[in-house]
């Protein structure tokens, strides 16, 4: 016997409450959208609720593929011969990829100075032409008026 208050199925009340939950707290309404799609699958009690838990984390379990740092492993086909060919290109594989991974450093490190290289021109460039306004700029005011453009009554 279910006795939940809202029922956990596509209602106007529970597609109300789901807005809400959005509107007031986003994780609320996920949690809500949560009950609607997968409420049935707990049955309002807690020994269904765990056994749903434990079925979907042995499938986890049993699925994963990879153990630790992108190590792949597999189980043994049966063949010895093909175990040690599928073994040896898989470490051709990562020897190639530890290979390209040096290159992309490699090239970003290239990308890195040649931007130093094109900043320091640029502040060069900046200060040279700074330093020439700066030093020319009293010898190209009139002989009646100041650096500052103000008229010399001398």
């Amino acid at each position: 016997m279910n006795t939940a208050i809202i029922k956990p199925q596509w209602s106007p009340l529970t597609i109300g409450l789901m807005v809400l939950g959005f509107v007031i707290f986003w994780p609320l309404g996920l949690a809500v959208l949560g009950y609607i799609l997968w409420g049935e699958k707990f049955g309002g009690s807690a020994d269904k609720a765990q056994a749903y838990w434990n079925k979907g984390c042995s499938y986890v379990r049993s699925n994963t593929k990879n153990a630790g740092f992108g190590r792949s492993t597999y189980a043994s086909s049966g063949n010895a011969a093909f175990d040690d060919y599928r073994a040896e290109q898989l470490r051709r594989l990562e020897e190639e990829r530890a290979r390209l991974d040096a290159e992309i450093d490699a090239f970003h490190e290239y990308m890195a100075n040649l931007r130093k290289a094109k900043d320091r021109e640029e502040f060069d460039r900046f200060m040279s032409e700074h330093r020439g306004n700066r030093q020319g700029y009293g010898d190209q005011a009139p002989k009646n008026q100041d650096s500052w453009g103000n008229p010399n009554n001398g």
